[in-house]
């Protein structure tokens, strides 16, 4: 219920993810971090599920991070996006999360995946690389307001 009820974010649900966070059990971790990609305040704990050893949790904080912009997880994320031995589930999350991160640094390494003999991977990249060029359209158009 709380993974339906965050995509229409009330101000109950910080609390309702950092208690499933803190749970022993890994069900709610990895119901928690499914969570953060909707909802804000998480990067630290984000961060720190992209050290999981659960590769469910693992796939999470990747699309977290995608999805909350975390920034310090861009050498995470990018390295898993590059990477031959990733799985490749977890390999697609990373591309699209890597053009939410950092839209302009992102396009330098999107543009050698859509190059990519796996058709999957050379649509991600190119889906990655669209939203990474409006991503950066909209910040220039920023700088200019």
């Amino acid at each position: 219920i709380l993974e339906a009820a965050v995509r229409a974010p009330q101000d109950w649900h910080q609390e309702a993810v950092r208690a499933a966070y803190s749970s022993d059990e890994q069900a709610w971790r990895l119901t928690a971090v499914f969570c953060m990609s909707y909802v804000r305040g998480f990067e630290e704990q984000i961060r720190e599920a992209l050290d999981s050893e659960d590769p469910d949790i693992h796939y999470q904080a990747v699309c977290a991070a995608g999805n909350q912009e975390v920034d310090a997880a861009w050498a995470h994320v990018a390295h898993l996006a590059t990477a031959d031995d990733t799985d490749k589930n977890l390999r697609l999350a990373a591309i699209e999360a890597a053009g939410s991160i950092r839209p302009r640094k992102a396009e330098e390494i999107l543009g050698e995946l859509a190059d990519s003999d796996d058709e999957d991977i050379a649509a991600a990249a190119s889906e990655a690389l669209t939203l990474a060029g409006a991503l950066s359209e909209s910040d220039d158009d920023e700088d200019f307001r």
